[in-house]
């Protein structure tokens, strides 16, 4: 697997800042194309044994060679260890974060085997365990990674109003690797 740092992460995410410094780009507002610091090994060890999961390798190489979040697709990434500066703003977004922080849920077996197309509606948290929301895409559409079983690995979108919980992407490497290359 390529470092993330051998392939340009910070350096393309500098260009794509150049080339939008008005912030025009879907979820730049907030995100901004700033990067928080990369986590310690030690951080990212301590999280996984309170939560009793291993993070899929390309997502934990992520936060450990590059950064603990914003810049990313969406409204940016969430980041992992602590929440967002602005919690508190009623931003839908850090009750979902909360959530998934609660004892247990990450561990929790993902219980989808297939795509669940369509309305979902407010059963929705009870689809989501054992995933970890990466990302907010507005309009309470979350991004999501698949953290055990048979589909870990994989990036979901949760849209429990109108397209259901279906994979968007095989693995959080190609998912954040398209967001770098698109326009």
């Amino acid at each position: 697997m390529e470092s993330w740092i051998e392939g340009g992460v910070r350096a393309r995410i500098g260009e794509m800042a150049a080339r939008d410094p008005g912030w025009s780009r879907f979820g730049a507002d907030t995100h901004r194309y700033e990067l928080a610091s990369a986590l310690p090994e030690a951080e990212i060890r301590a999280f996984e044994e309170a939560h009793g999961i291993d993070l899929p390798a390309e997502y934990r190489s992520f936060v450990a060679e590059v950064g603990n979040g914003p810049a990313g697709p969406g409204h940016g990434l969430m980041p992992l260890t602590v929440p967002r500066p602005e919690i508190g703003e009623g931003w839908a977004v850090d009750g979902e974060w909360q959530e998934d922080r609660l004892s247990g849920r990450l561990a929790e077996p993902f219980p989808l085997t297939e795509p669940l197309p369509g309305r979902i509606g407010p059963s929705a948290c009870e689809v989501t365990r054992g995933t970890l929301m990466l990302a907010e895409d507005g309009c309470g559409i979350f991004v999501r990674l698949i953290l055990n079983g048979p589909r870990k690995g994989e990036v979901w979108q949760l849209d429990p109003d109108w397209g259901g919980f279906v994979p968007v992407s095989p693995d959080f490497r190609t998912w954040y690797t398209e967001w770098l290359q698109s326009p």
